[in-house]
């Protein structure tokens, strides 16, 4: 737990409302903050859920917290939010803003473009806005039309409408749309990333156990992020670091073995290097205790 329970992390599991379809949900902020009251869980506090988040504000805005970043969601904005990131809302704005949240397991939406490796909102600009909103709509309708059509039937239209949203959201931002991002040796390396960070923090590992190269990795990191393969997993490492700092009280020594680290020297060499601070440090300025700043 952090300090006083207030930094602790509620791991959120995939919950859907009763006569949801499986594996996809749609809510608007005051069904969210209603669920929050039945099920005890303090919004305001840090979260990590298993399964997407795609916030819509139609009125107002909404400041949000993903991951120590902080982001102010406006009117006709969208956040997309990943399974096992980090966030949390702000109790005021979800009470004066409007919108709607599509959430989603990992695997339901059969076409699924990763979402952009840069977290900030995403503000459609003309025409892609109304197409966004058309796809919303239509989404929410057919969601909302459970009996018509058989279950099975029901179920692949979300999946495919769900498609359309995310493939029309993820050109919708005022430049030119890369796909860097979403290719396969750069996902794959993602992936491992993910499932090993604590293992292995060697590039030539990943590229060993996924076929590549290291040079092909690198290229591929670089394309879709600007950083190395290098760089991006030592930048998972780190936010992983900072996870555990501020929303636990583990002591450095047990986060660095958590991490894979060798001894907690090295954790602290590592931190220091890619943070300016030791990771103490860090936790005292990103609680609110060691010196200005603080998290949230």
């Amino acid at each position: 737990m952090g300090k006083n329970g207030q930094d602790s992390i509620t791991d959120v599991p995939y919950r859907p409302s009763l006569g949801a379809p499986i594996g996809m949900d749609i809510v608007d902020f005051a069904e969210l903050r209603a669920r929050g009251r039945r099920r005890a869980i303090d919004l305001s506090t840090p979260q990590r859920p298993t399964f997407h988040h795609l916030i819509h504000v139609s009125s107002g805005s909404l400041r949000h917290t993903v991951d120590f970043t902080g982001h102010t969601v406006p009117a006709g904005g969208w956040l997309w939010i990943r399974p096992r990131q980090v966030h949390r809302y702000d109790l005021r704005d979800l009470v004066t803003a409007r919108g709607t949240i599509v959430i989603w397991q990992p695997g339901f939406v059969t076409i699924d473009p990763d979402p952009p490796y840069d977290q900030s909102p995403v503000v459609p600009t003309a025409p892609h806005a109304r197409a966004a909103q058309l796809a919303l709509r239509h989404l929410a309708h057919e969601y909302a039309d459970l009996a018509s059509v058989p279950l099975d039937v029901h179920i692949e239209t979300l999946r495919l409408l769900l498609s359309v949203l995310l493939l029309r959201l993820a050109h919708a931002g005022p430049g030119p749309s890369s796909p860097a991002g979403t290719g396969s040796t750069f996902r794959s390396f993602r992936a491992a990333v993910e499932r090993d960070f604590s293992r292995t923090h060697r590039v030539g590992d990943y590229a060993a156990a996924l076929g590549y190269s290291v040079r092909s990795l690198t290229r591929a990191a670089q394309a879709a992020t600007g950083a190395s393969a290098k760089q991006y997993l030592d930048a998972r490492i780190l936010l992983e670091a900072k996870r555990l700092l501020v929303h636990t009280d583990a002591p450095s020594a047990e986060i660095a073995d958590r991490l894979g680290f060798a001894a907690p020297t090295d954790f602290t060499k590592f931190f220091r290097t890619r943070d300016g601070r030791t990771p103490l440090e860090f936790r005292g300025v990103a609680r609110g205790t060691g010196g200005p700043g603080g998290y949230g």
